[in-house]
């Protein structure tokens, strides 16, 4: 059984924290693996700011050929966790991050194989990060912008309510 506990960026144990060189992780994390973010390209990476190359794989396709909406959230979910650990190197006691809330506009369709994402964070606040991620089109179109808020809970409280 796979160990739920190794999955933030930075932890030496993490089956999937063993990216090829240029790609933002391995195979072998759950939702990673349905986006098969392990395809995604790194193009620029530093503190609170992440920009990749994705791709749109077959199976995330809605009847018209587009991205299903419904895992639109789950991209931009995963961009944001990585946007905030951008240029940061995970330490002993390194935090959880809990999504508090995760809001998604639909402008545009996407509808090419391939995609560029970019996340920033916006603002950190004690235990709280603001995060937006906007997905481009191969012209450089805003087609979907979100917001998610995301919490860093100490792996001690992890879990405790």
């Amino acid at each position: 059984m796979k160990n739920r506990e190794s999955g933030m960026p930075g932890e030496e144990g993490a089956f999937w924290n063993h990216p090829e060189p240029g790609r933002l992780v391995g195979r072998g994390h759950a939702a990673g693996d349905i986006l098969e973010a392990y395809l995604w390209e790194v193009k620029e990476a530093r503190d609170g700011y992440l920009r990749v190359g994705a791709h749109l794989p077959e199976h995330l396709l809605n009847l018209q050929g587009q991205l299903f909406g419904g895992f639109t959230p789950t991209y931009a979910d995963f961009m944001a966790v990585h946007t905030w650990w951008a240029g940061r190197t995970a330490t002993p006691g390194r935090p959880w991050l809990a999504t508090l809330n995760l809001r998604v506009d639909y402008f545009e369709p996407i509808v090419e194989s391939h995609f560029e994402m970019v996340g920033r964070v916006i603002r950190r606040r004690g235990q709280l990060s603001w995060i937006e991620c906007q997905f481009l089109s191969p012209e450089g179109e805003v087609c979907v912008h979100a917001y998610v808020s995301l919490k860093a809970i100490p792996q001690d409280q992890k879990g405790a309510s």
